[in-house]
């Protein structure tokens, strides 16, 4: 899993740098020739997206240093962590299953839920068979975790 996120990440960081270094300088060069700088939409949209993927290249460059410095052999193995599938059962029997992932990768259509969510932060380091309680707007989610696989599992 590690691995692979880092592979998305640098495959992400190779098409922004392609972005900011060929096709934005064209866009905000074309966008000058058509005058007054103070009033071209498309000139300040071109920079606006430039500002845009310079923070997005320095977040994902810090985002690949973090998860090469990461020990996968500090991540417990007998409970819910970073990596972990969990097999939920809500208190009225509708079975749940969520991967717990880092936050820019939550995706909770596909059941990718954040480490640092509400659900994220109630499963970290629970064991089967624990009682989790979910505060949410509309009142708190209660689910039994019937089985973990963590990412030692996988």
């Amino acid at each position: 899993m590690k691995a692979e996120l880092i592979k998305r990440f640098e495959h992400d960081i190779h098409e922004l740098e392609r972005e900011l270094k060929s096709v934005l300088p064209k866009e905000i060069k074309r966008a000058r020739e058509l005058g007054d700088l103070r009033e071209n939409a498309e000139y300040q949209a071109a920079k606006d997206r430039q500002s845009f993927v310079q923070a997005r290249l320095a977040m994902l460059h810090k985002r690949v240093a973090e998860l090469s410095l990461m020990n996968l052999d500090r991540i417990p193995t007998d409970r819910a962590s970073f990596g972990s599938t969990v097999h939920l059962l809500e208190s009225d029997g509708q079975p749940v299953v969520y991967q717990l992932v880092l936050p820019e990768d939550a995706d909770p259509d596909k059941g990718w839920i954040s480490t640092a969510s509400p659900i994220g932060r109630a499963l970290m380091g629970k064991e089967e068979g624990d009682e989790v309680a979910v505060p949410t707007p509309s009142g708190t989610r209660e689910f039994e975790l019937v089985k973990l696989v963590t990412i030692h599992g996988e």
